[in-house]
């Protein structure tokens, strides 16, 4: 019988629909192969695997929960990027550490042939125990592992050759509507879509821009295009009017400079070939924080 770790702190049971848990667990294990810091339970606490622990150890049958899979996770006790954003003053200083640490993010999932299909701030998780608040993109359970496909999403035998994201297509309609690429919308995209989601992130972070969520009635860091009385998000309105021309910055009073502005109108083209992939996007990021 196991013995409790008195560092843990259980908060909540939580139920995971068997559909999910294939493209969860390879996701996570995905990461885990690559960086060596992610671990699929036993995983990390504080940045160090937990004492005894076997990667790889059967995680399902505990003694005294034979039915029930647990996970144990990082508290990351800044909430989401929503949630600490929002209850903040606007620091240009914060955003350029932001856009710096989200860009390196996807570039780094996409590198490990990861699509995250679900970029939001509700999947952005803050951490502020090394005193700066560091970013953690969250929630793979929509994500696709392109290892091992086709350049048309299909299973094939090598999962070992070098594959570039940008090549593969998928066609799961995924993501939540507001973050979504207009190709999303049209159920035929590539990890250029993940881009796509940066962009709107970011640009509503830097401007306060901000919707409520018809089911939640939550307040969320978002970007839209008005039609009439009626918000749609940018992605659908980009796929029924391909030329619109999108107003960054919305807001009169925000400072952008020309170099942001640029970057976030060629992340959110209606093209996706007209989009920087991840680790151009890094590069540039890069170049037009240290400018601005």
């Amino acid at each position: 019988k196991r013995e409790k770790n008195p560092q843990h702190h259980f908060v909540r049971r939580v139920g995971l629909a068997n559909w999910l848990l294939d493209t969860f667990v390879r996701a996570v294990l995905a990461v885990a192969e690559a960086s060596g810091v992610l671990l699929l339970l036993p995983v990390v606490l504080e940045g160090k695997p937990i004492p005894g622990a076997k990667r790889g150890e059967r995680i399902l049958g505990y003694a005294e929960e034979p039915c029930y899979l647990w996970f144990v996770m990082e508290f990351c006790e800044g909430g989401d990027l929503n949630q600490y954003v929002l209850s903040r003053r606007p620091d240009p200083a914060t955003n350029r550490s932001f856009m710096l640490q989200l860009t390196s993010a996807i570039a780094f999932l996409h590198k490990n042939h990861i699509v995250h299909r679900d970029l939001k701030p509700d999947n952005i998780l803050i951490t502020e125990k090394s005193g700066a608040p560091v970013l953690k993109v969250a929630d793979f359970g929509l994500s696709k592992v392109c290892a091992g496909l086709t350049a048309r999403g299909k299973k094939g035998g090598n999962e070992n050759k070098n594959v570039n994201v940008n090549k593969y297509w998928l066609s799961s309609a995924c993501g939540s509507d507001f973050y979504m690429a207009p190709e999303v919308w049209e159920g035929h995209y590539t990890a250029k879509a993940d881009i796509f989601a940066l962009g709107i992130i970011i640009w509503a972070m830097i401007e306060r821009i901000t919707f409520i969520d018809a089911e939640t009635k939550k307040e969320l860091l978002g970007t839209y295009v008005k039609q009439g009385t009626e918000i749609v998000p940018v992605g659908e309105a980009l796929l029924e009017n391909p030329k619109m021309e999108l107003h960054i910055p919305q807001k009169r009073r925000t400072s952008m400079s020309e170099g942001i502005k640029q970057l976030l109108k060629d992340m959110l083209a209606a093209n996706p070939q007209d989009r920087p992939d991840a680790f151009e996007l890094e590069t540039r990021m890069d170049q037009v924080t240290c400018a601005a």
